[in-house]
């Protein structure tokens, strides 16, 4: 009976496999977010929400985006020299990191207007470090089709995370509890995850060769020299949100922003990278194969669709009734957000796993274009709304419009027309 239930193609079975350790990922958080709304001020979000934005900016360098390129060459041996090359490149920004922040502490702390960060400001090469090799290994598994190795990490990771939040919270630690949570969760789903790369592939290990190292670095320069650049100004678009709210409103409107990214944004990104992690692998051999991905790209555009439809519409009738009643009466504005929001969080889970066609064809430029526009479009928002909820509008519009227009490209890439 239960062999019945199992799905029968390799792609749903690696996609279940993904979102059972995704959910049980995601479940962390959000079961244990109204404790952590009731021990935690939306002011302390607020704080901890400027640190992983931050943090997030440095990290999309991290790797020189080289990570995106472990899952093209055909040889594992070539796709393990790439992924040292992205893990020697994380220790290098690292670096540079500790010594901006040594540096120039006063100056940063001033530009964020806000004095609580200055000290938490030295984990931030930390959490670039982490990212970077965690990113790099992420991609190598990925290509391995581990998919049981991932989702035990990201369990791991959520774990960690959650159960220190909820410990130093408890203590009176305030902002600090939630970013010693985040980093001790980064650390060690980082550590679990090398141990499991090491113990299954070292031999992989023997095949790398300095020489080997540099000619891939040239041969896949475009992701450095189109990607970084694009994917910087995407973060940065994304998270320059957090540091606006900062320091045009104040830590507690974003506070309230943070949590509906939290609550509503962080579930909707796993799932779809959990999705998108099979398709990357199934669609990079289509396109190798057949010059198109039309099959899977379709299939896995329904499976977006029907996923997202549901969640988005009891959001959208209920958000604010949701939000009062889990996390309690000081959140219900952000319940406002998040039903202003429906529309391009709908389109963004829809669209962000089925972008990889660009990285397939090739076509970075055109990706990078499309993150100043993004970047505009918050810019434009902050400069032209009048208060929170105007610019939350202008946001969504904004890019609700862009993610169309990657579904377009994207398709025509897969040759879906």
């Amino acid at each position: 009976m239960f062999n019945k239930l199992k799905p029968k193609s390799e792609f749903s079975r690696n996609v279940l496999t993904l979102m059972t350790g995704t959910t049980i990922a995601q479940a962390i958080p959000i079961a244990i977010s109204p404790i952590l709304t009731r021990i935690y001020t939306p002011e302390d979000f607020g704080v901890f929400a400027l640190y992983m934005s931050v943090a997030s900016i440095l990290s999309v360098v991290a790797t020189g985006r080289y990570e995106l390129a472990i899952m093209l060459p055909k040889k594992d041996e070539d796709a393990i020299n790439i992924v040292v090359l992205s893990i020697i490149i994380s220790f290098f920004v690292s670096f540079i990191s500790f010594l901006i922040v040594f540096i120039f502490n006063a100056q940063i702390t001033n530009l964020l207007a806000n004095p609580e960060i200055s000290n938490w400001l030295y984990f931030i090469p930390v959490t670039v470090l982490l990212t970077g090799v965690y990113q790099s290994l992420n991609y190598w598994s990925n290509r391995k089709k581990q998919y049981k190795r991932l989702a035990t990490s990201r369990i791991v990771q959520s774990g960690a995370t959650g159960s220190t939040n909820l410990g130093l919270g408890f203590s009176g630690f305030g902002s600090s509890g939630l970013i010693l949570g985040g980093v001790l969760g980064q650390f060690i789903s980082t550590t679990i995850l090398g141990r499991l790369v090491w113990n299954e592939d070292k031999d992989r290990f023997v095949h790398i060769k300095r020489l080997k190292v540099i000619v891939l670095a040239k041969k896949y320069i475009n992701f450095p020299k189109f990607d970084l650049m694009a994917s910087f100004i995407n973060i940065f678009s994304n998270q320059v949100i957090h540091i606006l709210f900062n320091t045009v409103f104040n830590p507690i409107i974003a506070g309230f922003y943070y949590l509906t990214q939290r609550i509503i944004g962080l579930p909707i990104s796993i799932v779809s990278k959990s999705i998108g992690d099979v398709f990357k692998e199934q669609a990079s051999k289509d396109f190798k194969k057949m010059k198109n991905a039309k099959t899977i790209y379709i299939s896995t555009f329904k499976k977006l669709f029907i996923l997202a439809l549901f969640p988005s519409l009891l959001l959208y009738f209920f958000s604010v009734d949701i939000f009062i009643f889990i996390f309690g009466d000081n959140w219900s504005v952000a319940g406002e957000f998040v039903k202003i929001m429906i529309p391009m969080l709908f389109l963004k889970f829809v669209s962000s796993p089925l972008n990889f066609m660009l990285y397939i064809a090739g076509k970075q430029n055109v990706n990078m274009y499309s993150q100043i526009l993004f970047l505009l479009a918050v810019l434009i928002s902050f400069l032209v709304g009048e208060n929170e909820y105007e610019v939350i509008e202008y946001i969504t519009i904004f890019f609700s419009s862009i993610y169309l227009y990657y579904l377009y490209v994207s398709a025509k890439i897969a040759k879906v027309f």
